[in-house]
């Protein structure tokens, strides 16, 4: 009767019929009264969220104290619970460690394994090679059904030290759990994805883990069982470290074991693009996790075409990562789509609220994606990507002080990750804290690659072949770059711009996403006077973006893009990659200038006007100011070669270029200029040296009074429209042109006085650079 009953029980669980399971299983215990029954009926109370009617049945049967499995269970009733305290009570504080095997027991366990594979066998003497086992091996059959239970009491521990923010003691005890039973993969995944180890550590910690102690109904398997659990585990590790290690993992099981269409190996493989900056294939792969389809065809870079009921049922930590690879191609569709499709069908979920936070920040409305950042941390209060954004939503608005107490919070979460610290070095950076910025950055540098803490960062000297294996963030080194570029220490900075191109090309990065870095190294160049090397780096960059890669490196998870001033660009294309291509015009004029190749850098400075004028206001309009400078400047280093090579001009010519028009345009151009000035970026001194000292010789010209520089400016660039504008001005006015030198050709139609700074220089310039 009993086995009849048992096998109606478990029938009744599997077609997930509880009551009739919890009615059955009472009347098997009702019958045998053995602990075995008592604990399957708790299973079944504690499946159908019945805690406390299982731990009640725990208590009377006094199976806690009795048994590792009650314990275990009782314990995770209380969890569920949310009380904590009355678990650790029955946990206890202390792991087990004596159960941790090492690698060492690993040969003696394989011949324990061996040796019970072939206990059947029968020597000559009549004896049984179970008897010519040694009595220092017995210990190894202890029951590994008490053993399993004991490693998952440890990563119960770890959930309540987790829980009661002691996360040093978390971190200890989920290291336990996976030492004492290498397939505890529930402590593993904590380890992981909440970051509480750096890259090097979880290298580290992953070979030290016994995976030849997994043991398989098969023997012959066993081997490979291991081997195959093991690069499972390697999938996991961060992408930041030892990147062939993980692309080795990944290739073995897609091929070998046909996991390439896996939704965890599509996932491993989507960060790693991610870290690379491969925006578009991470997207790529992240939309045929989502989607249901099983056909060949090819995804595009949007989820357009995937129907909406596609986007649920799916693992959360694929959410994370598609939508910041959504942020970073541009795709607010998408991103709205997929936030109302969440928000429909799953209102309790967290990263529902963190699809809505990076629809808002994708739009620009900061405080809106605030508001459903920090629903999302509440809601999951280990959620990396949650608090993160929060954070990066005071960054948005230069709220640098509550955006380093964010980012503060997030490092003391998430111990591992070199991500808080790198925003928080940038933050200081923002904040002319040189000291702390670089502090923090080369905390970040040490995290992402395991290197000491306070070194100075260093590649192989052939980065092809050792950086791969060395990993870490290209990022950092780049802004600890940005740090000694401020610092004036320039040798140091471009050697350290220099090694993240050459880590970022090693680990076959997007190369338009390091344009900033590569930029960064022709200032540093520039400034050192290698102005050979900084004009091919500048060109190297324009050629970059010619052909079509978006500029910028801002990760919503993974990292921001640095420029010479530490500050972040959104890198989906638009007013950010056109301020971007008008600084490299403007620093490319400024090195050509250096060059003595003058015609160039005045087309390489009218470049830059036409580019920065056109941003729309902000930094870039600020820079087109700059460049307008830069290029009167030039123009009048034209025009002074162009006195020294023609000496012999004659007076009527000096005389003629002398007249309304050359005191106007020199009134309008020294304007011009001073507005530039008070524009002007003081991050460019070596420019401002420049331009003061071509300041100088335009003063003494002027004081000179024999012939200005304007003149033969206009006589060469806008001769003909001049000579077009006296005609007409002699046939309307007739003389009067030479008697009203101060105004404007629209101010004389419309006989209005007015100031010649005025209106002319606005539309006259948009109409000369429009024909150049």
């Amino acid at each position: 009767m009993e086995k009849f009953l048992r096998s109606w029980r478990q029938d009744a669980l599997n077609r997930g019929q509880h009551d009739a399971a919890v009615y059955i299983g009472d009347k098997v215990l009702a019958l045998t009264n053995s602990d075995s029954d008592a604990f399957w009926l708790a299973q079944v109370h504690f499946s159908n969220n019945n805690f406390t009617r299982a731990l009640a049945l725990l208590s009377r049967k006094d199976l806690i104290s009795r048994s590792t499995a009650c314990r275990y269970l009782a314990a995770h009733c209380y969890i569920k619970q949310n009380q904590f305290e009355q678990a650790l009570s029955i946990l206890g504080d202390h792991n087990p460690t004596h159960l941790i095997r090492s690698n060492n027991n690993s040969n003696s366990r394989r011949k324990l394994q061996h040796l019970n594979s072939q206990s059947h066998v029968t020597l000559r003497n009549g004896k049984t090679t179970a008897s010519r086992i040694d009595r220092g091996e017995e210990r190894e059959r202890e029951d590994a059904s008490n053993i399993r239970f004991e490693a998952a009491m440890c990563y119960l521990r770890g959930l309540c030290f987790a829980k009661q923010n002691a996360f040093d003691r978390a971190r200890d005890c989920y290291k336990d759990a996976v030492r004492i039973d290498v397939q505890c993969f529930e402590a593993f995944d904590q380890l992981m994805k909440n970051s509480l180890m750096s890259p090097a550590e979880e290298l580290e910690f992953l070979e030290s883990l016994d995976f030849d102690s997994i043991s398989s109904p098969d023997p012959s398997v066993s081997q490979e069982a291991a081997h195959f659990t093991k690069m499972l585990y390697t999938t996991r590790l961060s992408k930041y470290s030892s990147p062939a290690i993980l692309s080795d993992a990944t290739e073995t099981l897609s091929t070998h074991y046909n996991l390439s269409e896996n939704p965890d190996i599509l996932l491993s493989r989507a960060e790693a693009l991610y870290t690379q900056c491969r925006f578009a294939e991470a997207l790529e792969l992240t939309s045929s996790i989502l989607s249901t389809s099983q056909s060949s065809t090819a995804l595009t870079a949007t989820t357009a075409s995937i129907p909406a009921q596609n986007h649920l049922g799916h693992a959360p930590a694929v959410y994370p990562l598609h939508l910041a690879c959504l942020y970073e191609t541009g795709a607010t569709n998408a991103l709205f789509l997929l936030s109302h499709t969440l928000a429909d069908h799953a209102p309790e979920e967290s990263y529902t609220y963190l699809a809505i936070g990076v629809y808002y920040l994708s739009v620009s409305k900061v405080a809106e994606a605030r508001r459903f950042f920090s629903k999302a941390s509440l809601l999951d209060p280990h959620s990396a990507p949650a608090w993160i954004g929060f954070a990066h939503t005071f960054a948005a608005e230069g709220e640098h002080d509550q955006a380093i107490a964010a980012y503060s919070t997030a490092a003391r979460l998430f111990q591992g990750s070199h991500l808080p610290q790198l925003f928080l070095g940038m933050q200081h950076l923002a904040l002319n804290n040189m000291s702390l910025a670089h502090e923090y950055l080369s905390a970040a540098y040490a995290m992402s690659t395991g290197a000491t803490s306070g070194s100075v960062p260093a590649l192989p000297p052939t980065p092809s072949t050792g950086a791969s294996s060395l990993g870490g963030d290209p990022l950092v080194l780049n802004e600890l770059g940005v740090v000694l570029y401020h610092q004036n220490h320039l040798e140091p900075a471009v050697k350290l711009f220099r090694q993240a191109l050459s880590l970022a090309s090693s680990l076959n990065c997007e190369p338009g996403a390091w344009v900033a870095t590569r930029a960064n190294l022709g200032h540093a160049l520039r400034r050192i006077g290698h102005f050979t090397e900084a004009l091919v780096e500048f060109d190297e960059c324009l050629r970059i973006g010619a052909a079509g890669a978006s500029f910028g490196y801002t990760p919503f998870l993974g990292g921001s893009g640095g420029n010479a001033s530490g500050a972040a660009s959104s890198g989906v294309g638009g007013y950010e990659d056109r301020g971007l291509i008008g600084s490299l015009h403007t620093a490319r004029g400024l090195v050509l200038l250096e060059l003595s190749r003058t015609v160039e850098a005045v087309t390489a400075l009218h470049e830059a006007v036409r580019v920065l004028g056109a941003s729309g206001g902000g930094d870039a309009a600020a820079g087109a100011g700059v460049a307008g400078t830069l290029l009167s400047r030039a123009l009048e280093i034209w025009a002074l070669e162009g006195n020294e090579a023609e000496p012999m001009l004659s007076e009527e010519v000096s005389r003629a270029g002398s007249g309304s028009r050359g005191s106007n345009r020199s009134s309008r151009d020294k304007g011009k200029g001073k507005v530039a000035r008070r524009r002007a970026i003081p991050e460019e001194p070596y420019s401002e040296e420049w331009t003061d000292e071509v300041a100088q010789v335009d003063s003494h010209n002027l004081r000179g009074g024999s012939e200005t520089l304007e003149d033969k400016v206009e006589m060469e660039l806008d001769d003909e429209a001049d000579g077009l504008l006296r005609q007409a001005m002699s046939r309307v006015r007739g003389g009067r042109t030479r008697r009203q030198p101060m105004l404007s050709p629209e101010v004389e139609a419309s006989d209005t006085p007015e100031p010649a700074a005025g209106r002319r220089r606005g539309s006259r310039t948009l109409r000369t650079n429009a024909r150049q």
